[in-house]
C-alpha cells in the first residue's frame, strides 16, 4: 500500500478493510508501538505485517474503525466489541467467499488502543461434511456418530482451527440423513444461520447464559443439541446429562489433545462413570496452510517445499487444509477413565491401540505434496 503523509483517515481505513477481504484474510490487527501503527493481516493462519503507519494518526485510524463499529469514541480506557457495518463490500468476493460478519474488538494498551477486526466469509465448499477434507476413517465416523439416539461429541482445538466450521456440517449432514428431527443449536455468537434448525444467541453479559438455556431447552423436546462451548463445571455437568438421557451433543472445549478433554471433564467434577456413560467420541482437529500450485517445488526426495510468489504474497503457501485425530471410546479406554488414569497413560494406551495422531494425519499431507513437514510441525506445536 501506498499512502500520502497526511492521508484521508476514513478512506485509509476502509482501503485497509478491503484490501484485507480481497487478501482472504481471517483478522486485521491495529497494533500501536511507540513510534507506530502496525497493521497485521492473518493470511492462512500466520500473521503478516501488510503497512506501517505513523504514530500521529493511530489514535485517527481507532477512532474511525469505533464508529464503524458503533463503540464509544470517547471511552479509551476500557475493552469495546462490535460489528462493523456501512462498507460498500456487500459485493466484495475474495476466494474465501462472501463476508458475512466483521467483528471488531479493541483494548487498551500503554501505547494507545490496539484495535482487531475479525473477519467471517461463507465458504460453500466448506458446508459439507464430504468437503472438509477429514482422512477417510473420520469422516465415516462422524457419519456413525450422526446417526446415532444419543451420545456426546466434543470437538477440541485452538480459536481458529475450523471447530464451527465441522459443526455446522455435522448439522447439516444430520438434517439430509434424518429430516424431521428437533435440532437446536446454542451459539455465542450465531455465526452462520442454517436452514431447518432452530438457532438461540446467546448473549455475553445476558441473563441467558449456556446453563440457563440448556436446562430450559431439555424441556422443549429436542433430539439434537449443538452447544458453541463448553467453558465451565455447570454447562459440562448439563451437557452430560443430555447426553445420557436420549440426546445427542456436540459441543467445543479449549484443549489441546483428546486425552486432554476428557482429563478436563474430569477436572471440571464430572464423574469418570458420567464421562464414560454419555461422551461417544473426541475430535481434535487443527488448519495447517496449503502449498501454493503457483510456485511450491519439489525436493530430491519427492517432497515439496514452500518458495513464495505474487499470488501467495510471498509466504509460499495459498489457502488452509485440515488434519484432525479422532478418538471414540471403547472398552480399554473407559476403563482407563474410571481408574481416573493420567494424560501419559491415556496417551500411552491410545499410541498402542495404533491410534493416528495429529503429526501422522499430517504427514498424510507431506506425502500427498499438499503442505510441508515445517507446517505440520508448526501448527502442532512439536
Amino acid at each position: 500500500m501506498n499512502h500520502s503523509a497526511q492521508p484521508n483517515v476514513a478512506q485509509l481505513v476502509e482501503q485497509i478493510l478491503l484490501e484485507a477481504i480481497q487478501f482472504r484474510a481471517s483478522d486485521i490487527h491495529f497494533e500501536p508501538t511507540s513510534t507506530e501503527l502496525q497493521v497485521r493481516y492473518r493470511l492462512d493462519g500466520a500473521l503478516k505485517t501488510v503497512e506501517s503507519l505513523p504514530a500521529a494518526i493511530s489514535d485517527n485510524v481507532i477512532a474511525r474503525l469505533k464508529v464503524l463499529g458503533n463503540l464509544l469514541t470517547y471511552r479509551n480506557d476500557i475493552p469495546q466489541e462490535g460489528r462493523i457495518e456501512g462498507l460498500k463490500d456487500d459485493a466484495v468476493f475474495s476466494e474465501a467467499g462472501k463476508v458475512t460478519d466483521k467483528r471488531l474488538a479493541v483494548f487498551p494498551t500503554i501505547y494507545g488502543q490496539r484495535a482487531v477486526v475479525r473477519i467471517f466469509y461463507e465458504n460453500e465448499g466448506l458446508m459439507e461434511l464430504e468437503k472438509l477434507g477429514f482422512n477417510d476413517y473420520i469422516e465415516s465416523a462422524l457419519k456413525n456418530f450422526s446417526r446415532k439416539n444419543q451420545g456426546i461429541l466434543l470437538l477440541t482445538g485452538p480459536a481458529g482451527s475450523g471447530k464451527s466450521t465441522t459443526l455446522g456440517a455435522l448439522l447439516r449432514y444430520i438434517l439430509t440423513q434424518c429430516p424431521g428431527k428437533s435440532i437446536v443449536a446454542l451459539e455465542d455468537p450465531v455465526e452462520r444461520a442454517i436452514e431447518g434448525i432452530t438457532q438461540v444467541q446467546i448473549e455475553p453479559h445476558g441473563e441467558m447464559t449456556f446453563p440457563v438455556a440448556l436446562r430450559s431447552l431439555l424441556r422443549q423436546d429436542p433430539q439434537v443439541l449443538m452447544i458453541g462451548e463448553i467453558r465451565d463445571a455447570e454447562t459440562a455437568t448439563i451437557a452430560i446429562e443430555a447426553g445420557l438421557t436420549g440426546h445427542v451433543l456436540m459441543s467445543t472445549m479449549h484443549s489441546g489433545s483428546c486425552s486432554g478433554a476428557l482429563l478436563r471433564l474430569l477436572e471440571m467434577g464430572i464423574e469418570p462413570y458420567q464421562v464414560t456413560s454419555g461422551v461417544s467420541a473426541i475430535l481434535n482437529q487443527r488448519l495447517v496452510r496449503r502449498l501454493c500450485q503457483d510456485c511450491k517445488q519439489q525436493t530430491g526426495d519427492g517432497i515439496y517445499r514452500a518458495v513464495g510468489c505474487e499470488k501467495c504474497h510471498d509466504t509460499g503457501y495459498h489457502g488452509r487444509v485440515l488434519l484432525a485425530e479422532m478418538v471414540e471410546l471403547d472398552g480399554q479406554l473407559r476403563e482407563a477413565i474410571l481408574k481416573r488414569s493420567d494424560m501419559d497413560s491415556l496417551e500411552e494406551l491410545l499410541t498402542s491401540r495404533g491410534h493416528m495422531n495429529l503429526m501422522q494425519d499430517g504427514r498424510r499431507l507431506v506425502n500427498q505434496g499438499i503442505t510441508t513437514e515445517d507446517e505440520v510441525r508448526r501448527v502442532c506445536g512439536t
